[in-house]
């Protein structure tokens, strides 16, 4: 059957798309949910900056790290298998999080949610390609999904404020417990299962998967934190010879774990790029906003979290208007445009003070608008620009660099934020070593001493902050100008969504070609 006489989906493939919402949403929720606990947390917990960081990424990092050995588990187990494992063991992490009684015990436990949520992005991803065989039904499927990551995203920090506000800050960590038992009930129903392997993984190519990425992942967190020193050099050693060997054992596979021909194709990789460098500008710059509202304005967890209402409903309306929009116009130029608009929001952010929050507010509407195009449009270009056979191995790349990207833009934009805090701040005199070391350490260090402290001088902390946010958002902007350069470059001659005959991947293969 042809892809153009391909059946077409039902009531029960869309509401099994309904249904696999659920888990996706959770997943881009659990991402942005702690933003606005930070400062709940450090009060009960007492991180210190870097377990802070930790605390906020581990999640990303893992997920990062296991998709594509989930996605190649998922083939030989079964999709709705491994969904249902996963949403199970995503739950249960969820509850240890919840009640933790310590800064390490969270970081575990949000480590073990980054394993189980592995799991379930490939496993939905490749049941909606399962599903939906009509060309333009997919594609709406899949822009559906990708706007349902986003609005798990944009609903993290409201979710959150409103939670910490009602009960506790582990409060946050629950709401998986009803999600996981209405996809537990539901998928054997609505869900179909499917395999496309059989035999066993190569156990070999997962661990090279996984020495390659988390040793650099350190080495970034560690030069960001302490400076290069021996210590990163040996983790970027590692990471670098494991990468090497990995690639080298995937080239030799009949059936390798990740199919490195996809990146012989400049329309797959230019994609996979954008991706990357628009989800670190946006992860950095949420992470630091959230805080900024709360740390510097003064707003309650409640209150910061309606305040990140308008910017929520800027990416809404990027996610869904911008698969309408490209219909008319190249997908490539769409991303391209969106992207180069995003630049006013980082630069309403990098001029903000210590009394901004309009501008705050309004420029982080602008990078939100950015994420809500690049995750509908970019997702199904990098789909698209494989040949269905390649479909599983481009959907986990793709989510891989996703996650990679938010946890990458958190490290590296927290740390250097961090760096120019502790650089520009003086602690007042007369302060105990304990509090000396907490009002140098962090604005939420020196918050945490605010009855030890006159009231002035928690206005040098807050300056010191603002600053680092303002460097952080022109970092973030120069290296979303220049993916926004490489999109235009690279993927304006994608043709328009409506002009597009019936194989998208035909559509991207004669474009590789030219």
């Amino acid at each position: 059957m042809s892809v153009g006489q391909s059946a077409r989906a039902g009531w029960r493939e869309w509401g099994g798309l309904a249904l696999l919402a659920l888990p996706t949403m959770l997943l881009g929720l659990d991402v942005t949910a702690l933003y606005l606990v930070v400062p709940n947390l450090s009060a009960d917990l007492g991180p210190t900056a870097t377990e802070t960081l930790w605390i906020m990424d581990a999640y990303g990092f893992l997920i990062a790290a296991f998709l594509i050995t989930m996605g190649t588990l998922g083939d030989r187990v079964g999709r709705r298998r491994l969904l249902m494992i996963g949403v199970a063991a995503f739950a249960a992490a969820s509850v240890l999080a919840a009640f933790a009684p310590s800064a390490l015990w969270l970081i575990v436990a949000r480590a073990l949610l980054g394993v189980a949520g592995a799991t379930l992005m490939p496993s939905t991803l490749s049941l909606i390609s399962n599903m939906f065989h009509d060309v333009r039904q997919r594609a709406l499927a899949i822009g559906v999904w990708a706007t349902m990551f986003a609005l798990g995203m944009a609903a993290g920090p409201i979710v959150g404020g409103v939670l910490v506000a009602g009960f506790w800050w582990g409060a946050v960590f629950l709401i998986a417990v009803p999600v996981a038992l209405l996809v537990l009930a539901g998928a054997p129903t609505l869900l179909p299962e499917f395999r496309t392997r059989a035999g066993r993984p190569d156990l070999l190519s997962m661990g090279l998967s996984l020495a390659a990425l988390l040793p650099t992942i350190y080495a970034i967190k560690h030069v960001a934190a302490h400076g290069i020193d021996t210590q990163a050099l040996v983790a970027f050693l590692l990471g670098g010879a494991s990468t090497v060997a990995f690639v080298r054992r995937q080239l030799r596979l009949e059936e390798p774990l990740l199919d490195m021909t996809l990146f012989t194709s400049r329309i797959f990789s230019a994609a996979l790029t954008v991706l990357l460098i628009g989800l670190v500008g946006f992860g950095g710059v949420m992470f630091l906003v959230t805080q900024y509202l709360q740390l510097v304005e003064g707003l309650s967890p409640t209150t910061a979290g309606l305040w990140m209402g308008p910017p929520a409903l800027a990416m809404l309306i990027g996610a869904i208007g911008a698969p309408l929009l490209a219909r008319r116009v190249s997908p490539g130029v769409v991303m391209s445009a969106t992207l180069a608009l995003s630049l006013c929001g980082y630069a309403l952010i990098a001029l903000a003070g210590a009394d901004s929050k309009l501008s705050v507010v309004g420029g982080f509407a602008f990078v939100y608008l950015g994420l809500g195009v690049i995750a509908a449009l970019g997702t199904d270009i990098v789909v698209g620009a494989a040949p269905p056979e390649k479909s599983g191995s481009a959907a986990a790349l793709s989510e891989t660099v996703q996650e990679l990207g938010i946890a990458t833009g958190v490290a590296l934009l927290g740390s250097l934020t961090t760096a120019i805090y502790r650089t520009d701040i003086e602690v007042p005199a007369g302060l105990s070593p304990p509090a000396v070391e907490a009002y140098g350490n962090s604005l939420s260090g020196a918050t945490s001493l605010a009855d030890q402290l006159p009231t002035w001088a928690l206005e040098p902390a807050r300056a010191a902050f603002t600053g680092g946010l303002n460097t952080a958002a022109v970092a973030a902007g120069i290296a979303v100008a220049a993916a926004s350069l490489a999109c235009f470059t690279t993927l304006r001659h994608i043709r328009p969504l409506g002009d597009a005959n019936p194989g998208a991947a035909d559509n991207l293969d004669a474009l590789d070609r030219r």
